[in-house]
């Protein structure tokens, strides 16, 4: 959204491997940090960021690598980029936030609970899992394959898959747009591989329950990518989490329904917020 864009505050977070993070920054009040899934964009919550941006100090950023963040020389593991989100709250000046990560997010945000329980307030876990499955293997490695031999066709795919057919089928934007940004270039295509490989060898499945924060776990029952299965285990692994799944919207759900999706987190981190309150 052209009107989101003009109204953030952007800062260029740099780490100490040399990687220049690109941080937008909307709103004020308590912080939340948004984190979004395997394209790793900052702009993939702009549907989201009205909503928040009204009740907290909404943050997002572009990972490490993807679009106008540059890359560094660390490692691209799950760890180093829930480190990373710690050092832009760092950055500006946040001692804690409140997180909502999306499929890959969610999985940087568990790590980020446990490696500064003291900094994360309350944490929404959306669309992801807490350890690997024969699932999260197969499809991982099929894509990696896919993402060499036929970038074009990896980038349209996950456009399919995302997506519920109702809401594509009156958005072909968005097919359109990862057609034209498909990873077509062979550092375009390392950067992905190694998203890739980040998620198929991420495991908290020993330590998750020792996150302290409230905990919000989200998914879609249409859900192709990360389907709600997976959701329903991370749930009984966790403490007293709650639990939430939409009949319907796909993998992208923020997205795809935004209205619903922002109304239940804003509800939930607002009980939240007074019980650590």
């Amino acid at each position: 959204m052209s009107s989101t864009k003009s109204s953030s505050r952007e800062h260029s977070v740099t780490l100490p491997d040399g990687a220049v993070l690109r941080v937008l920054d909307d709103g004020a009040g308590p912080a939340l940090l948004l984190i979004s899934g395997l394209g790793g964009t900052a702009n993939f919550w702009n549907p989201c960021v009205p909503a928040f941006a009204t009740h907290y100090r909404t943050l997002r950023l572009d990972q490490r690598g993807i679009a106008k963040s540059s890359r560094g020389s660390a490692p691209c593991t799950i760890d180093q980029l829930a480190q990373d989100c710690l050092a832009v709250l760092d950055a500006c000046d946040i001692k804690t936030a409140m997180v909502v990560g999306h499929s890959t997010g969610g999985c940087i945000a568990q790590t980020m609970a446990l490696l500064a329980p003291d900094r994360i307030q309350a944490c929404v876990f959306s669309a992801t899992w807490g350890k690997p499955s024969r699932h999260r293997k197969e499809l991982f490695s099929t894509r990696r394959d896919m993402l060499f031999r036929d970038p074009v066709g990896y980038a349209c795919s996950s456009v399919f898959m995302g997506h519920d057919a109702h809401w594509l089928n009156n958005n072909w934007s968005v097919l359109e747009n990862a057609r034209a940004n498909a990873p077509v270039t062979p550092e375009a295509q390392r950067i992905v591989a190694e998203r890739l490989d980040a998620l198929i060898a991420f495991d908290r499945s020993a330590e998750i329950q020792n996150i302290k924060a409230p905990t919000l776990v989200m998914g879609a029952r249409d859900d192709l990518i990360v389907p709600s299965f997976l959701q329903e285990e991370l749930v009984t692994t966790l403490k007293d989490a709650n639990f939430h799944l939409f009949e319907q919207g796909g993998h992208f759900y923020p997205v795809t329904r935004t209205t619903l999706f922002c109304s239940y987190v804003l509800t939930w981190l607002n009980s939240a917020v007074r019980l650590v309150s």
